[in-house]
């Protein structure tokens, strides 16, 4: 199997119109928020969703320029393998992001700590759960010469705007 079909369920909203000074990861965008548009056949999906502080979400990085298998990444002047940095340009362009829930009002979440651009397509939503979600590590890579102050993103990785006609 060589492809696959994924279903977009919704449309996250941010104020965040092109890459260039997007919070790099959702922990550095303490006070951007934001909203999910969810298709309405998935309403019932929200369902006890409400009493979870956090959630996953899963997104297709929709411009991104082109994929590739060594990238810099934000932090760092050196290159890497793509599968060693949160790069967007990746050969499956999906994103995932932890972001504060501050509420559901039928199918729009408001949500908070956004680092995601406006309009991605949304692929699924996801409880975090400390539990599950946090585990003690010991290494931590390249990163771990790392200062990981830098909280913002440039346009590397976004293809260019097309020209209105």
């Amino acid at each position: 199997m060589n492809s696959l079909t994924l279903k977009l369920i919704g449309i996250i909203h941010s104020p965040f119109r092109q890459a260039a000074d997007t919070p790099i990861q959702s922990c550095m965008a303490k006070d951007e928020e934001g909203t999910i548009e969810l298709f309405p056949e998935f309403m019932p999906a929200l369902r006890d969703l409400e009493g979870f502080d956090r959630i996953w979400l899963l997104y297709w990085f929709d411009r991104i320029a082109i994929p590739r298998l060594v990238v810099k990444p934000f932090l760092d002047p050196n290159e890497h393998g793509v599968f060693a940095t949160r790069s967007p340009a990746r050969p499956n362009p999906i994103g995932m992001s932890s972001v504060r829930l501050l509420g559901i009002e039928g199918p729009r979440l408001r949500i908070g700590e956004l680092d995601i651009l406006d309009q991605t397509p949304l692929l699924d939503i996801k409880p975090y759960v400390p539990a599950f979600d946090c585990f003690k590590t010991e290494r931590i890579g390249w990163l771990e010469s790392k200062s990981l102050l830098r909280l913002h993103a440039d346009d590397r990785f976004e293809k260019p705007p097309t020209p209105r006609s």
